[in-house]
């Protein structure tokens, strides 16, 4: 029979827990490699790692037994630093297109979106909004 396990079980506060600590905790797993901070995740191979450029996650990468790769791209690196460094550059390209292509949705668009997903600005760009009236039709 399949039991759940215990509220007590999933909230232990067991130090050797490694999945969520941050680089700054001293049980956590750290490798320092230039500019960057690996932290130990879990798993036999691929082994996985959060990776932190200053005080900010920037993703993911795994170690194989032969190579690194971040999950990104399909390139396998030689070395844990070219895998982080891969990833850093793939977040920066893809942060620069979303900015650039991101544009603000008209009133219209955001009359169509749920009322708890719109931000402050949102809430008062819509205040302000006065719909064309010439395009309502009487039911």
């Amino acid at each position: 029979m399949i039991s759940p396990f215990s509220l007590q079980e999933a909230q232990s506060d067991d130090p050797t827990d490694k999945i969520l600590l941050p680089p700054t905790d001293p049980n956590a797993e750290v490798m320092e490699i230039s500019g960057y901070k690996l932290v130990y995740v879990g798993g036999a191979c691929p082994r996985n790692y959060r990776v932190y450029k200053a005080d900010s996650m920037i993703g993911v990468i795994f170690q194989h037994i032969t190579h690194w790769s971040n999950g990104v791209d399909s390139l396998r690196y030689a070395e844990s630093v070219d895998a982080a460094v891969g990833l850093d550059q793939f977040m920066k390209v893809a942060r620069v297109s979303t900015t650039a292509t991101e544009q603000s949705p008209t009133e219209e668009e955001l009359l169509d979106i749920e009322f708890d997903a719109l931000t402050s600005d949102e809430w008062e760009r819509l205040k302000r909004y006065v719909p064309g009236t010439r395009d309502l039709v009487a039911a």
